[in-house]
């Protein structure tokens, strides 16, 4: 039987150990772990349900949880337990290795690039796609930090599994910019080359002026008349669908 005093311990240590990013949540613990985050301490109120759950879910993670998950109460750590009832701490990565990477050329596919979004679980829903995509990262602009922890949530630990950043337009990547557009030309008319920087406005306002200043192609959805809009992340889905996604599986 785990000691709960461990867990405690543990979570406290390690919250006091610089910028660390809450994983809440079986599925986010599993993703960070898979995509090689640096967990620094994972607590359960019942580790070893947890472990069946990995046993089940995730075999390829079960050895480190094995070796990282400790015994908590974790309502007395967390406003609110997931119902998977385990988290996790990690550190974030490092801001001048994720710029490097976004600006690396060739790239393999696109930079998602969400001007001034609002909605913290969208901005999430939008990582989880990229990273199912293949996506080379997701970039925000405006005061959202895409690294809050309702949007690890929503991303389901996916942030591991691509780059994200929060960047000034003066400082996208380069490649050329498809900005999202109800005036652009119609997607189904264009191929998106793989180092594109494909724009998405937010959900009120769209693409801001200054974005669409510097777009070097404006880009619509179909669209049924009197239809006003799709939820970003579903805009977002259908774009790199049409761009591509992963290679298929041989």
């Amino acid at each position: 039987m785990r000691d709960v005093g461990d867990g405690r311990r543990g979570w406290d240590e390690a919250g006091g150990s610089g910028e660390l990013v809450l994983l809440d949540g079986f599925h986010a613990v599993k993703h960070a772990l898979r995509f090689g985050a640096e967990v620094r301490v994972v607590v359960a109120d019942d580790p070893e349900a947890v472990l069946a759950l990995a046993r089940e879910l995730a075999p390829d993670v079960e050895g480190d949880l094995a070796r990282l998950v400790k015994a908590a109460v974790l309502k007395e750590l967390l406003p609110r337990v997931h119902p998977t009832g385990v988290a996790a701490l990690a550190v974030r990565p490092g801001r001048e290795d994720g710029i490097a990477g976004l600006r690396r050329l060739p790239r393999p596919a696109p930079v998602v690039v969400l001007d001034n979004p609002r909605n913290l679980g969208n901005v999430g829903a939008v990582v989880r796609l990229a990273a199912g995509f293949g996506a080379t990262g997701v970039v925000t602009r405006g005061d959202l930090d895409p690294w809050h922890p309702n949007v690890v949530r929503a991303g389901a630990g996916l942030h591991y599994a691509t780059t994200v950043e929060r960047l000034a337009l003066d400082e996208l990547p380069p490649g050329p910019l498809y900005a999202l557009d109800p005036e652009g030309e119609d997607i189904r008319a264009l191929t998106l080359p793989d180092d594109a920087l494909l724009a998405f406005g937010s959900e009120r306002h769209g693409i801001s002026p200054e974005l669409r200043a510097r777009a070097d192609h404006l880009v619509s959805l179909p669209m049924r008349p009197q239809v006003s809009s799709y939820n970003l992340a579903t805009s977002v889905a259908m774009t790199l669908f049409h761009w591509g996604g992963p290679a298929a599986a041989p």
